[in-house]
């Protein structure tokens, strides 16, 4: 049985244009094979609804229609009935159809692209279909890499440049507190299509480093200190992200006791800097002289306590 335009829409024969025209925007943004991909039956019923709408969305061929002299498909009648059927999504002469002539403009001024727009959020479908739709003009296809950056880089922002395979070359502004597998994207800097370039989405790797441990937003890290500082205390100087600083290496220390700056760690997603951890390790000189040796003999034999532990 052949549809007829007003059942395609779900409007009634006495529907305002208005009512009409919304209802065809509500159906078209249901259907279109965009917003479906790889969707056979939606874009069928797309093809219907566009059809419907190329009939009783224009005035003078709803009337045409009305009066009995067209079909659901804009065929001319002849004066002893309708005959012909709907279902060619407005292919038939004086149709209008996705893939006809116009760029995606339907009858009574319905602009497709501006439905496209409100479905993904720019203009032309945003380059999830290639080429577009029956024509319509949409945005260039995103295109994506990865850039590598190091821990500090990530917590005090910076700038890097990037080169894509076409040759072009852009910068990057590497955001303060930048996480480890963020994307950025960069508007316009994607490929070229006729509805204007794609973006450009640049995911960020931060390499590992050679002090610190990463533990969330804490950073850990190792700092020597001899056996004269651990025994009788002192200052040693540790690297952070933000620079050196002088650490204060308490009386009678042992390798494993962690030392805690704040905030000199990590920036968390929410922009919060965590802490970084100092862990003592006890190091010996390269070469022990006599008078170290002398020193631990002595030492052992007044306080044997490392002697058969259990």
């Amino acid at each position: 049985m052949a549809r007829d335009p007003y059942l395609e829409l779900g409007v009634s024969r006495s529907a305002a244009q208005d009512d009409i025209r919304k209802a065809f925007r509500k159906l078209a943004k249901q259907y279109h094979p965009d917003a479906n991909p790889g969707d056979t039956s939606a874009e069928e019923k797309f093809k219907r609804v566009s059809g419907a709408f190329d009939i009783v969305g224009d005035e003078e061929k709803r009337k045409k229609f009305d009066r009995g002299e067209i079909d659901a498909e804009g065929r001319e009648q002849s004066p002893f009935g309708r005959g012909g059927g709907f279902g060619g999504g407005g292919a038939g002469p004086g149709g209008w159809s996705p893939r006809g002539p116009g760029g995606g403009q339907g009858p009574e001024g319905v602009d497709l692209n501006d439905i496209l727009g409100e479905m993904f959020g720019r203009s032309g479908g945003g380059g999830r279909n290639p080429g577009g739709f029956g024509g319509f003009s949409t945005k260039g296809q995103d295109v994506r890499a990865k850039i590598d950056i190091d821990l500090e880089d990530a917590i005090r922002g910076t700038k890097k440049r990037i080169a894509f395979s076409d040759g072009r070359t852009i910068e990057v502004s590497i955001p303060k507190g930048a996480q480890d597998g963020q994307t950025l994207r960069l508007k316009g800097q994607g490929a070229p299509g006729r509805g204007g370039a794609g973006d450009a989405l640049i995911e960020l790797n931060i390499r590992p480093h050679a002090i610190y441990r990463r533990e969330g937003d804490t950073l850990v890290m190792d700092v020597p200190i001899t056996v004269p500082d651990a025994v009788l205390g002192g200052k040693v100087e540790a690297p952070t992200p933000d620079g050196n600083v002088s650490l204060t290496v308490p009386k009678g220390s042992n390798s494993g006791q962690q030392l805690r700056l704040k905030g000199r760690g990590f920036i968390d997603s929410g922009g919060k800097r965590g802490d970084l951890v100092a862990r003592l390790v006890v190091t010996l000189p390269d070469v022990a002289g006599p008078e170290l040796e002398q020193f631990a003999q002595e030492w052992k034999a007044k306080r044997p306590y490392a002697a058969k532990r259990r």
